[in-house]
């Protein structure tokens, strides 16, 4: 018997491999990468989250184990909601999406697959499943400081994740970098009463925003997340008080070192090579550059001169971080 399921899964994975968009899941649904979603723009503890679909993310916070009451249950793109996958759920991120998830405690870095809306907490930047949390070797019983980052993995490794199975972990974050992401951080929120981590899908479609994210089967679209009633609001002083403003990029980290890889006349070519290598865009002068980073060391850019040149960008150049 156990030799029949193991020619199944190999079966469903070659179907995967060869170029197929979707694998069966238990209870003879399809798990597919297509079509995406994003949905929209609705509010937790008032502030209103936009669903986007941006060229780049990088971000940290913290994560929150999914509500077990999800089990059994649908995501917010329609799949079964499999505990043993190394699934989340985000905010605003595209339905299905990949990020990589990176514990700040240990530097441990793992491969998720975003199919879901949450985690219902303002104070929560992710929610994962219990497969994930597994992999990324953290205890479920308290706060889980973690960098979220974007990327665009092979088709392999989006079948495997797919097929409810594992990617290979990533290289450990190095010590010095590990320490910069941590200063980002926030205080964890005092410990509240257990709420459901998982968006649901609402009864019928909410009126769509005045301008909504442009997509593209490309993403290209920068990210947006905007306090209630503060949207395209005039730059002008008030007397009331004013909201953040929409970030179209992450904040930049002073000091340290930075890998140049490219440099593109061209928006959407400079997104396109971000996208493939994982990295940043940032635009001066009408010049669109790709970095990555950043890194505390040189040796740390180092690996990343080489990680670029793996994936055919070999005249990555190390700089300063705050340079132009």
């Amino acid at each position: 018997m156990r030799s029949n399921n193991k020619t199944a899964a190999v079966a469903v994975m070659m179907l995967a491999l060869a170029g197929g968009a979707a694998v069966a899941q238990p209870g003879g649904g399809m798990v597919a990468d297509a079509p995406v979603e994003l949905g929209a723009p609705y509010q937790v503890g008032g502030k209103t989250y936009t669903p986007a679909d941006p060229a780049y993310y990088d971000e940290v916070g913290y994560a929150a184990p999914l509500s077990e009451a999800s089990q059994g249950g649908a995501t917010a793109n329609g799949e079964a909601f499999a505990p043993a996958a190394i699934a989340a759920a985000h905010k605003t991120l595209p339905l299905p999406s990949y990020v990589e998830v990176t514990a700040l405690d240990s530097g441990r870095t793992i491969l998720a697959r975003v199919n879901d809306r949450g985690p219902m907490r303002t104070d929560v930047l992710i929610g994962l499943s219990p497969g994930a949390i597994e992999q990324l070797g953290v205890s479920p019983g308290g706060p889980i400081a973690v960098r979220v980052r974007r990327v665009n993995p092979p088709e392999q490794e989006r079948a495997v994740l797919r097929a409810q199975g594992r990617a290979a972990e990533r290289l450990e974050t190095p010590a010095p970098l590990l320490k910069v992401l941590r200063s980002r951080l926030g205080a964890p929120a005092a410990a509240t009463p257990p709420r459901p981590a998982r968006a649901t899908r609402p009864a019928s479609p909410a009126p769509a925003p005045a301008t909504p994210p442009q997509r593209s089967s490309t993403p290209g679209v920068d990210f947006v997340v905007e306090e209630a009633g503060a949207a395209r609001a005039p730059v002008a002083p008030r007397p009331a008080p004013a909201a953040p403003a929409p970030r179209s990029a992450p904040a930049r980290v002073g000091g340290g070192y930075v890998v140049q890889v490219a440099a593109f006349s061209s928006q959407a070519r400079a997104a396109a090579a971000a996208r493939s290598l994982g990295a940043n865009v940032v635009e001066g002068g009408g010049v669109w550059r790709v970095r990555l980073g950043p890194y505390a060391t040189q040796q740390a850019a180092q690996a990343g001169v080489r990680a670029a040149a793996a994936k055919g960008f070999e005249n990555g150049r190390i700089m300063a971080n705050d340079a132009r």
